[in-house]
């Protein structure tokens, strides 16, 4: 089995990683994707998950410089890459992982 690692991720991909690490529990919407690769705009928006008298901080992966990616982190970067350019009208992120996208494609 082929395993990816953190390090070995663009730039772009290690963001969006932090990014749903930092957040736990919420989504992530309007997040344009140019050739496989996600873009962190000032369009896209973040909404967390506040748990009250739960756990709302981020994930202690955070500030790992390299750890194998989840099985779920690496169907969402295959889902980028098949993608081509377009948007990810939503991200949802359960754990630091995603767990739900829904994307926008053209019909011609």
């Amino acid at each position: 089995m082929n395993q990816t690692s953190k390090a070995h991720l663009t730039p772009p991909k290690r963001r969006l990683i932090e990014l749903m690490q930092d957040i736990n529990f919420g989504r992530i919407t309007n997040i344009p994707v140019r050739d496989g690769e996600p873009e962190l705009t000032p369009d896209t928006v973040i909404e967390r998950e506040i748990k009250l008298g739960g756990q709302s901080g981020p994930r202690p992966e955070r500030d790992q410089d390299d750890f194998i990616l989840k099985q779920e982190v690496v169907t969402l970067l295959e889902h980028l890459a098949q993608m081509g350019s377009g948007k990810v009208c939503l991200l949802e992120i359960k754990h630091g992982l995603p767990f739900l996208m829904r994307i926008e494609e053209r019909a011609a």
